[in-house]
């Protein structure tokens, strides 16, 4: 994959998540940053797969803090597909949701049309979030060699913010969510 062109266009289509996630107030806090009163722009890329949930779940734990706004980023091949797009909203609308229920945080999505490690890095250029979240594909070493990955791609052409890689989930783990919300301590 070739870096993106600066002037190049790339299409997308804006998602228009539920309005059951309540608009929340930023908060009045004497004694925070400027950066912290005001939220920061974080991106997560997100698809279908267990490990792009894992980092999503990755995110809202470890990453996210009340007033920030999660850009969710999800790449097809084309927007203009009905079927397509209307299985992307699906997915965007249940992670606004938990987004909001877990972390408190505004979510914002876009499905954008193109190769994915290029649109994501155009999309961090636009955002200039205070990083970009994505996990692995799950494949071996040898064969990401192979064939590259968009994660390593982003890793070194998204120059606009940090990329943050979350390792994919291992057969048999937890989600990072489920022990806390079950109020369980870690195994």
């Amino acid at each position: 994959m070739e870096p993106l062109k600066e002037d190049e266009e790339y299409s997308f289509r804006e998602v228009v998540l539920p309005s059951l996630i309540p608009v929340v107030a930023e908060p009045e806090l004497e004694r925070e940053t400027g950066e912290r009163r005001r939220g920061r722009d974080v991106i997560v890329a997100v698809d279908h797969g267990p490990n792009s949930k894992h980092a999503f779940d990755w995110a809202l734990v470890h990453f996210c803090r009340l007033a920030d706004t999660l850009h969710l980023v999800h790449a097809v091949s084309s927007v203009k597909n009905d079927v397509v797009y209307e299985t992307s909203q699906a997915l965007m609308e249940k992670l606004a949701v938990e987004a909001f229920q877990v972390a408190m945080v505004k979510s914002v999505a876009r499905v954008v049309e193109g190769e994915a490690g290029k649109v994501i890095c155009k999309e961090a250029e636009r955002v200039k979030p205070a990083a970009v979240i994505m996990s692995t594909r799950g494949r071996s070493l040898v064969r990401s060699m192979l064939q590259g990955s968009v994660s390593e791609y982003c890793f070194h052409n998204c120059h606009s913010a940090p990329v943050i890689i979350v390792p994919g989930k291992e057969a048999g783990d937890e989600s990072i969510v489920d022990w806390t919300r079950s109020g369980d301590p870690k195994p």
